[in-house]
């Protein structure tokens, strides 16, 4: 049974009505990138699955940072082929960029989505230094559903996942609308694809797990956005605050779950600017 509450706060593309044009400004200027970017290798397989693949923005630089960009669509849409975009001003500072796909419910669950995931950093991290980046400086981003990936990454038990992966490889996430408790999307439209029930939504929520390391949680909401993201961004601070991770959460004035992420092609947007902080170029 649908909740309506949940439902009107959760429906973002109901919420935005002009979504359409959003997405294709983010496409046109992830195209745009993609043929303008230096440096690049596209279509790099992570993983054996065909979704398990990434594209990599090079800076021009040596022993440069590693950052992982993670899209939204609450697991069922969306590609980094429309999100590359966001590797622009971080490649201008002198990073090195990927950006990953991953497999889309109801082809595959949203646990196999966290570990693939986990197998696109194990694999950055594993190839780092082969392309001129420093394996001790891996950070993540992600919009919406890729904010609850990020909380996932950086609650990974590393050595667990996979031998010979230092327990603090994720160095700091940035989310943008992430989500952090999935309860509240099991009685919606979201999770006819999803499939989730509750026992899988606490599982996959980064609120109820320990940070593995004391790595710097940076967490960002569209200040037009339905109150529920507020809500999940502060509620995700104060709790894994009260568990040693050092944690920021603000609202970005005048955006919604869409513009919120359009200007991240700027150093000056603020979660640009805090994923150049965590990876010392800020």
């Amino acid at each position: 049974m649908i909740d309506p509450e949940m439902e009107r706060q959760y429906n973002n593309r109901a919420n935005v009505p002009e979504h359409p044009g959003l997405l294709a400004e983010w496409a046109a200027k992830s195209a745009a990138w993609e043929e303008e970017a230096p440096r690049k290798a596209l279509d790099v397989p992570y993983g054996d699955s065909d979704a398990e693949m990434l594209d990599l923005f090079f800076a021009d630089a040596a022993d440069a940072p590693v950052h992982m960009y993670i899209h939204g669509g609450y697991w069922q849409s969306n590609t980094r082929k429309s999100s590359s975009f966001v590797a622009r001003p971080l490649v201008d500072a002198g990073a090195h960029v990927a950006v990953v796909d991953y497999g889309l419910c109801p082809a595959v669950t949203i646990d196999e989505i966290g570990r693939q995931i986990r197998a696109a950093l194990a694999w950055l991290w594993r190839e780092a230094e082969r392309f001129g980046g420093d394996p001790d400086n891996v950070t993540v981003s992600g919009h919406s559903c890729g904010g609850q990936l990020v909380g996932m990454a950086i609650a990974t038990d590393w050595g667990e996942f996979a031998d010979g992966l230092p327990r603090d490889l994720v160095k700091g996430g940035v989310s943008v609308s992430g989500l952090f408790d999935l309860a509240p999307l099991v009685d919606t439209t979201i999770n006819d694809k999803v499939g989730m029930d509750l026992e899988t939504a606490r599982r996959n929520s980064p609120l109820f797990m320990a940070p593995a390391t004391l790595a710097p949680l940076a967490l960002y909401w569209g200040g037009d956005e339905a109150d529920a993201f507020r809500w999940q961004a502060e509620t995700m601070a104060e709790a894994w605050g009260k568990k040693g991770a050092k944690t920021v959460a603000k609202a970005i004035p005048g955006a919604n779950h869409f513009t919120v992420l359009t200007g991240m092609d700027d150093a000056a947007h603020a979660a640009t600017g805090a994923i150049l902080r965590q990876m010392g170029r800020g």
